[in-house]
């Protein structure tokens, strides 16, 4: 076997989303922090010490692509976001409305000319998640949210950008290159995109409340598909990047509903990912038929089947035959299989236990082994 697994070659049939639930101990210990009953440092020994142990339950759970569970964000986009350079946290008026539940009121706003932080925390974590894997063995995979994330909730532009639309795309264009070269520079290399803007186009709903905000639904898409193009083009051939797109997940709920027919001829057909992590674990997902916009042999398709929301573990057989119906749209070689999100996009996590997690985690791989040997 090579010195290094190759992620561009190697085929990684069952995969994750990323997040993972906290557990008790690090749930706490951030609490402590909140209250200043102990130092940042102490918070990041603690993050460490319990990413070491789930990196352990990832492998044994029999994956291959090993995430740090996002131990140290409480938002699986906007701890990322305000690391960078001209962008700030604040408190909106007014929360997300998932279905049955709201969660913390936070979002972000864009102060000065943004860039990336070549000190961003996001570097150290990587770096050490990778010192805990055997490079011929596992892959280390970062998660960071995409660009599209910053341009759909920076609503709050700075006046630098104000009546300046390009200078705003190109800096974040910019800010996005240097992210990705920099987490490269450190080791990594599977590198994945989250995307919850996609979801905008999907339902009735999300197109309305584009249009509330001013947008030009199809003048949107084509701004979308630029910024993610133009972010990625410069990565380096021995990186993969992918995107997971989400209709939302906090608390076991979600915000956003519809198939992807909306979206599906530049979501399938004119992005340059390496690969698409996709939510297929219900009826708000809508069917495979828009797959058959994938015009690339390379482009591989993750179906998100096994949910992450509950504990009940879904009938192999049903799975199975899930896998079996978008062969009719793409080869089964160009298909892998995961949960359809992360466990805990936000630090409050989904409504499951950590073993129930972790069966989850254990079916896919069974699954996948399975399918394709």
């Amino acid at each position: 076997m090579s010195e290094h697994i190759n992620p561009l070659i190697t085929p990684f049939f069952a995969d994750q989303v990323g997040s993972l639930l906290r557990s008790d101990k690090l749930k706490a210990a951030r609490l402590q922090k909140q209250n200043n009953e102990i130092t940042a440092e102490q918070l990041i020994k603690i993050q460490r010490e319990e990413t070491r142990l789930h990196v352990e339950q990832q492998k044994l759970a029999g994956l291959t692509a090993i995430t740090d569970g996002e131990y140290s964000r409480a938002w699986w986009h906007f701890d990322f976001l305000e690391g960078l350079k001209g962008v700030e946290g604040y408190t909106p008026e007014v929360p997300l409305n998932f279905k049955g539940t709201k969660p913390k009121t936070h979002s972000v706003k864009i102060t000065d000319r943004i860039s990336f932080d070549s000190n961003h925390p996001f570097l150290g974590d990587f770096v050490f998640l990778n010192s805990l894997l055997q490079p011929n063995q596992h892959v280390a995979k970062q998660t960071i949210p995409s660009p599209n994330m910053l341009f759909l909730r920076g609503k709050n532009v700075a006046e630098c950008y104000q009546n300046n639309d390009g200078l705003f795309i190109n800096d974040l264009i910019q800010t996005y290159q240097d992210a990705i070269q920099a987490f490269y520079d450190k080791g990594c290399r599977y590198l994945q995109l989250d995307d919850t803007s996609w979801a905008s186009f999907f339902s009735v709903d999300g197109v309305n409340s584009l249009k509330e905000q001013g947008y030009d639904t199809n003048k949107l898409l084509a701004i979308f598909e630029y910024l993610l193009n133009e972010s990625i083009k410069n990565k380096p051939q021995d990186m993969l990047v992918t995107m997971h797109i989400c209709r939302g997940n906090f608390r076991s709920t979600y915000f956003g509903s519809g198939g992807y027919e909306a979206a599906e001829e530049t979501i399938f057909g004119r992005l340059n990912v390496d690969g698409l992590f996709l939510e297929f674990d219900d009826e708000r997902s809508g069917g495979f038929e828009p797959l058959r916009h994938v015009n690339r042999t390379d482009l591989f398709i993750v179906l998100g089947l096994v949910t992450s929301k509950t504990p009940d573990i879904e009938p192999k057989d049903y799975i199975k035959s899930r896998i079996v119906e978008a062969t009719k749209y793409i080869p089964l070689e160009q298909l892998r299989l995961s949960p359809q999100c992360g466990f805990a996009s936000t630090e409050e996590g989904n409504i499951l236990s950590e073993q129930q997690q972790w069966n989850k985690l254990k079916h896919v791989v069974e699954i996948a082994n399975e399918v394709w040997g």
